[in-house]
C-alpha cells in the first residue's frame, strides 16, 4: 500500500480548514516536525498535554492534530523547566509533528459551532456574525439556530449537561420559560451577547463569561456558559472523521485522554 507522508496530511488539512480564515492573532497550522515523514498514524485532541503526547507515543501516532495551538506567542527558550519546553523536546526527541486547527475551525459553519449545533439538535443553522472580510456568509464568529419544538428553559439546559459531560452550568436568569432559537458560541464568545439578542435567540450558549457579562442579559436572553473545553469537546471528533474519510493507509484515533483545564469538584 503506498505510504502518505505528513505533508499530505498537512495539504488536506490546510484545504478542509484553510488557515486563512483564522484571525490574525491565531497561530493555526503546521507548527512542528518533518513533513516528510511518512505518516503512521494520526492523533486528535483539543488540547496538547503531556498526556496526549504520552498516548500518541503509545498507539504509534507521529502526527498529533489538536484545536487549540501548543505554540501561540512566540517562543524565547525550550528547556525542560517548563511543561511547553518539555512537551517540545520529547516531540521532537520522538519524531512527532503538530498541526492545530483553531479559530479557523471556529469561523467555519461546518466547524467547531456546527458539529456543537448538531449534537444538540439545531436545525435551519447560520452563522451568528458573518466576518466582514469574506464574502462568505458561511464564514464567522458563532451561529444561531432553531429546535424541532420549543423546549422548557430547565429542560434543555439539562440536555445541554448531558450532551456535553457537565456537571453544572453557569446561567443567568431563566428570564425565558422556554427556549427555540439558539445562539451558541464554542470557547470564549461574550463578545457575541448583542449579535445574539439582536437575532432574537431566546438562549446563548458559549463559556468564559465573566459576573457582569451575565448582567448584559438584561432579562432579553438566557446566556449560559457551558465551558470552555466541553463546547469545543466535538472538534476532536470532527477533524479525527475527515482524515479518516479521506485517509485509509493509517489509523486516525481521538484521544481519550482527561480533557481540558477546569475541573468540576
Amino acid at each position: 500500500m503506498e505510504t502518505t507522508n505528513i505533508g499530505q496530511v498537512v495539504e488536506f488539512l490546510d484545504l478542509t480548514f484553510p488557515p486563512k480564515y483564522q484571525e490574525e492573532y491565531d497561530n493555526s497550522g503546521f507548527l512542528l516536525g518533518d513533513s516528510h515523514e511518512p505518516c503512521r498514524g494520526v492523533l486528535t485532541a483539543v488540547d496538547l498535554t503531556p498526556q496526549v503526547v504520552a498516548e500518541a507515543k503509545s498507539h504509534g501516532c507521529n502526527l498529533i492534530v489538536t484545536h487549540h495551538p501548543f505554540i501561540f506567542g512566540g517562543i524565547k527558550r525550550i528547556t525542560n523547566r517548563t511543561e511547553a519546553g518539555r512537551m517540545t523536546i520529547d516531540l521532537i526527541c520522538s519524531n512527532i509533528a503538530v498541526y492545530a486547527a483553531h479559530t479557523n475551525l471556529d469561523n467555519m459553519a461546518c466547524g467547531v459551532n456546527g458539529i456543537l449545533a448538531e449534537k444538540l439538535g439545531l436545525a435551519q443553522c447560520r452563522i451568528l456574525t458573518p466576518a466582514a472580510r469574506y464574502a462568505d456568509p458561511t464564514v464567522g464568529a458563532g451561529m444561531v439556530g432553531t429546535l424541532p419544538n420549543a423546549e422548557e428553559t430547565s429542560s434543555f439546559l439539562q440536555r445541554v449537561k448531558s450532551t456535553l459531560g457537565l456537571p453544572v452550568v453557569r446561567c443567568s436568569d431563566l428570564c425565558r420559560s422556554h427556549v427555540r432559537t439558539v445562539a451558541l458560541c464554542g470557547g470564549s464568545g461574550s463578545f457575541l451577547i448583542a449579535d445574539a439578542i439582536d437575532a432574537g435567540a431566546d438562549i446563548f450558549l458559549t463559556a468564559d463569561l465573566k459576573y457582569h457579562d451575565f448582567q448584559r442579559a438584561e432579562g432579553r436572553i438566557v446566556l449560559a456558559d457551558v465551558g470552555h473545553y466541553e463546547s469545543e469537546q466535538f472538534a476532536k471528533e470532527l477533524i479525527c472523521c475527515a482524515i479518516s474519510k479521506n485517509f485509509c493507509n493509517f489509523v486516525c484515533r481521538i484521544s481519550e485522554a482527561k480533557g481540558g483545564y477546569v475541573n468540576y469538584i
